[in-house]
């Protein structure tokens, strides 16, 4: 276990969080929303941040779980462990969606609900425009700089076209993929270190 202790440690890269960047959890974080998550950071300042894990799909229909809303075929993902009662969503909508908070170039933060519902009964949103959550991922102020000196999560960038292209159930390996050698590994360790 100490190679492996050392391995993970050893990982660090020079970017800060900061809106729009994304968190990779290490490969042995076991927690049930955090394990090999990848967040969206929307918000990132001395106040704290707050973000949504962007691969964790639901397994109930979107109008299951959105009895409110006009059909539509929409994927539903966990967002995090806070408030997991409310919906979050991003799109590329963007200005069409009145209140919408840009967070990377093209791909957007919320905005109005009744719009956004009339904007599904017209068809001038589609599925593939837009992804729901349940629940946010949150940190108070300096609690996720302390994750980082723990090697909790490594940061990189993406873009709206990856983010909402990638499959959700390969989206953290390729990300570390695409990271470079030294992250290729992370991919390897088995998600319980116990049963290798």
């Amino acid at each position: 276990m100490k190679e492996i202790d050392r391995f993970v440690q050893i990982k660090t890269n020079n970017l800060k969080p900061s809106k729009g960047k994304l968190l990779l959890s290490e490969p042995f974080m076991g927690d049930y929303y955090f394990g090999r998550a990848v967040i969206l950071l929307a918000e990132h300042n001395k106040e704290g941040s707050f973000g949504i894990i962007m691969n964790k799909p639901v397994t109930a229909a979107f109008n299951e779980v959105l009895k409110n809303f006009p059909e539509f075929d929409a994927q539903i993902y966990l967002g995090g462990p806070v408030e997991t009662n409310n919906l979050f969503y991003v799109h590329t909508v963007g200005d069409n969606l009145e209140g919408a908070v840009e967070i990377i170039e093209g791909l957007y933060w919320g905005g109005d609900i009744e719009a956004l519902k009339e904007m599904i009964l017209l068809g001038a949103i589609q599925p593939e425009d837009i992804r729901f959550y349940l629940g946010y991922s949150g940190w108070a102020a300096n609690q996720l700089d302390g994750e980082l000196k723990r090697n909790s999560w490594v940061i990189t960038r993406s873009s709206k076209k990856k983010l909402l292209k990638l499959d959700p159930m390969t989206m953290w390996e390729k990300l570390l993929m695409q990271m470079g050698e030294e992250y290729k590994y992370w991919t390897k360790f088995p998600i319980d270190p116990g049963m290798n």
